[in-house]
């Protein structure tokens, strides 16, 4: 279709459930191909090649890169290994698409940033839900002055976690635990929302999952943003039937999203004004990570930039740590945020309705 990018073909760094039952789909509805897969199991990953329908596998991750039949990298590994494997394939002269968090600390993610600015190399962050048609028209609807000035945002990101994710997310390591799977995600819906940066965060996590586990499974923060707007998160992998919602307040009226805490296209949207309550129409219900690639893939060609860049995952990074480190002592955490300079909008597609 005129005005789409190429379709790029790709590595993945990690035979993971994420990439296997979201990403592979995406990226075929996309027209990408799928050139290579990199595990350290190799027996796994021929397994999972062979399930896929991928020619090359890869146990080592230097071989993958040295590859010429791939452009970019699709890595889904361990949080902890995202950090290398992205530096590696900016090294190398490969495109990065990389899982969320980017890294385990702020550091970790300012090198990221670096190797692929450094080596020209496009740089998103699978955020997915910034892309949602209803997170868009809701921040078309904020930032439109809608509700007047904004005062507070809710956010309810809480489920039970599938049986076969209770791995790593549930174990004592670098990365795992629902701050770093789902705060994360809450941020970098509401950052973009408000186009302010958060401050300083409190926040409450516990372990209350029928299993055991090595780090926090449910969470409840208060981040306050610029203007004092103040900003409620509760994320969890404990609730089995606990819809998803955001809610956006404001002195002149409030917006009630539910159900669109999720990568499929669903949800709705109200907004309750000094009119009455009316349900706003969301025309765009591509799902998001068709939307994501399409906008990586424009970022590729230099026609465009990701729905999350480096810089945008860095604050949400910022986000989630100040939140565990609240949480470890009890006290109020500065967000150690950065100013991202203002940019063009993300390349949505050509079909895209704003």
């Amino acid at each position: 279709m005129e005005g789409q990018a190429a379709p790029l073909r790709w590595g993945l760094a990690g035979a993971s459930d994420i990439a296997e039952t979201r990403m592979l789909p995406a990226l075929a509805r996309c027209g990408h191909s799928v050139r290579a897969l990199y595990s350290s199991s190799r027996a796994y990953a021929e397994k999972y090649a062979v399930r896929n329908g991928i020619e090359l596998v890869f146990d080592d991750f230097e071989a993958l890169l040295a590859s010429d039949t791939i452009d970019a990298v699709y890595i889904s590994s361990l949080n902890d290994r995202h950090l290398e494997q992205a530096c590696a394939a900016a090294m190398a002269g490969k495109h990065v698409l990389c899982e969320k968090p980017m890294a385990t600390s702020l550091a970790g993610a300012r090198d990221m940033i670096k190797a692929c600015h450094d080596g020209g190399i496009a740089l998103a962050i699978n955020h997915h839900l910034p892309a949602a048609g209803t997170h868009r028209r809701i921040r078309e609807l904020v930032q439109g002055g809608a509700i007047g000035r904004a005062l507070a945002v809710n956010v309810r990101h809480a489920t039970l976690l599938p049986g076969r994710l209770r791995g790593w997310r549930l174990a004592d390591m670098p990365g795992a635990g629902v701050v770093m799977d789902l705060s994360c995600h809450d941020a970098s819906v509401v950052n973009p929302l408000l186009g302010t940066v958060a401050l300083e965060s409190a926040a409450v996590t516990v372990r209350q999952g029928a299993w055991h586990a090595g780090s926090e499974d449910a969470s409840m923060a208060v981040v306050r943003y610029e203007n004092d707007v103040l900003v409620h998160l509760h994320d969890s992998f404990t609730s089995p039937c606990t819809p998803t919602y955001l809610e956006v307040h404001g002195d002149a009226g409030s917006i009630h999203a539910h159900g669109v805490m999720t990568p499929e296209p669903c949800g709705t949207v109200i907004l309750s004004d000094k009119r009455g309550d009316r349900e706003i129409t969301v025309q765009d219900r591509r799902h998001t990570y068709d939307i994501t690639l399409e906008a990586f893939s424009a970022a590729v060609a230099g026609t465009g930039r990701p729905i999350v860049t480096g810089e945008d995952a860095y604050n949400a990074l910022a986000v989630s740590i100040s939140i565990l480190e609240s949480a470890r002592t009890g006290l109020r955490i500065p967000v150690d945020s950065i100013r991202v300079p203002p940019s063009p909008s993300p390349y949505l597609g050509p079909d895209a309705s704003r």
